[in-house]
């Protein structure tokens, strides 16, 4: 499964030109999981009710999974003080969240977010890159 960050959701609810946005549209749809985590990302980001239903249809036809529970928990803090050990300090508890759920499950992450790097530098998260 490719786990799309919102990052790039944002970019394809935008109609925006970019790799990321091509590589999602390119993608079968079976193959693509939205974390509850970024559809959360997703919805907050909503200017209306409206606009925030309509997203919500659209996503919840693809899988859903939960991305956040007690043994990520744990990993996402080792992962984070593994990284704080090298100097790296993560901006957003999402974004950790979001990696290490990828890595534990051996999902690839299609993503637009610079954050992401130390994790597939130094943790083994895998990218998804078809552009």
């Amino acid at each position: 499964m490719i786990v799309v960050d919102s990052s790039v959701w944002v970019g394809y609810f935008k109609r925006q030109d970019i790799p990321q946005v091509h590589a999602l549209r390119a993608l079968d749809r079976g193959s693509i999981l939205v974390g509850d985590v970024v559809l959360l990302e997703i919805l907050q980001g909503a200017s209306t009710e409206a606009q925030a239903g309509r997203l919500e249809r659209e996503l919840r036809e693809l899988t859903i999974a939960r991305m956040f529970g007690p043994q990520i928990a744990v990993d996402a803090a080792r992962n984070y003080r593994t990284l704080r050990r090298l100097g790296i300090t993560l901006r957003k508890t999402a974004d950790n969240i979001i990696a290490t759920y990828c890595i534990n499950n051996g999902h690839q992450l299609l993503h637009n977010d610079r954050d992401f790097g130390p994790f597939e530098a130094h943790l083994g998260l895998q990218v998804y890159r078809a552009y």
